[in-house]
């Protein structure tokens, strides 16, 4: 069974939306296991999660939440621009699924670098005088987990940008096939 385009674009937004809220709950392992108390003292309050939840669970939840929507804004502009601009829906969904691999891919390198920045902030002091987690979490779980996070998103920006290349490069490969 083929697809036709629009269907394919909203099937790829669907995954581009699962795929982040499946990466954002796995990111929040990673960042739970460096700052429980960001999850604990923060997070689990401002997502609702339930008193008595798993912290690896509810530290899941919060991802997922965190996430989806960001999977589908990020895809959104370049889907848009490949539904018209890439002729056979078969390169358009391969396209699609290359898109949201080469922003899952970047995403997870900048979490690593902000948790990487994070502990760097955190052993020099470097923002002090600018960055205070709020009252009542610990420093260090704020700025480990929260560096990562902040990274995350970031990247999601810039993986909006990216999200073109795949789609350009299968327009011009279908062009050239005619």
């Amino acid at each position: 069974m083929r697809l036709g385009k629009f269907p394919t674009f909203f099937l790829l937004i669907a995954l581009a939306a699962l795929s982040a809220a499946v990466f954002g709950a796995l990111h929040n392992q990673l960042s739970y296991s460096v700052g429980p108390d960001y999850f604990l003292s923060l997070k689990f309050d401002q997502f609702g999660i339930a008193e008595g939840t798993a912290p690896r669970i509810g530290a899941a939840q919060v991802g997922a939440m965190a996430s989806w929507w960001m999977g589908a804004a990020v895809a959104l502009p370049a889907f848009l621009y490949g539904l018209f601009a890439v002729p056979k829906p078969q390169s358009y969904l391969a396209a699609g699924i290359g898109a949201i691999g080469l922003v899952l891919i970047l995403a997870t390198f900048a979490a690593l670098a902000g948790l990487v920045g994070g502990i760097a902030v955190e052993a020099t002091g470097l923002l002090d005088g600018y960055l205070a987690p709020p009252e009542g979490v610990i420093r260090r779980d704020f700025l480990r987990a929260g560096f990562m996070h902040d990274a995350s998103y970031l990247a999601g920006g810039l993986g909006a940008l990216l999200a073109f290349w795949p789609m350009r490069r299968a327009r011009a490969i279908d062009m050239a096939r005619g």
